[in-house]
């Protein structure tokens, strides 16, 4: 099973910017679906952005045109860059791995493992 450690959340007034980052650790996890998620207290999680092991990518509605998914083989990590932020992307966030490299759809039964978490709130 993979090991996802999630990093660079914080506080940020609305209308900024903000980089996740999620290292990925196990035999070629890299290479497979990865994706991050999202849960606001009170909320169910949700899907927010997904990458498969061609680089085709999925966003959820709500952050098309202001979230970009990318990752660094090289270094094993994958990113959220999160742009034009809003009060309701208040929600910890989370990065997950999944077993297969692609036909992967942006739900939670489709990955196997998950990281800690890292807060993101965002502020008026």
């Amino acid at each position: 099973q993979a090991q996802l450690v999630e990093s660079g959340g914080g506080s940020v007034q609305a209308g900024g910017s903000l980089t996740l980052s999620c290292v990925v650790s196990g035999s070629d996890v890299i290479d497979n679906c990865l994706a991050w998620f999202r849960q606001a207290p009170g909320k169910e999680r949700e899907g927010v952005a997904l990458i498969d092991g061609g680089y085709r990518i999925k966003l959820s509605d709500s952050v098309k045109g202001r979230f970009i998914i990318s990752k660094n083989k090289a270094k094993n990590t994958l990113f959220l860059v999160m742009h034009y932020l809003e009060l309701e992307d208040t929600a910890m966030y989370y990065c997950a791995a999944s077993r297969v490299a692609d036909d992967c759809e942006l739900t939670s039964a489709w990955f196997n493992s998950w990281g800690q978490g890292t807060q993101v709130t965002v502020s008026s």
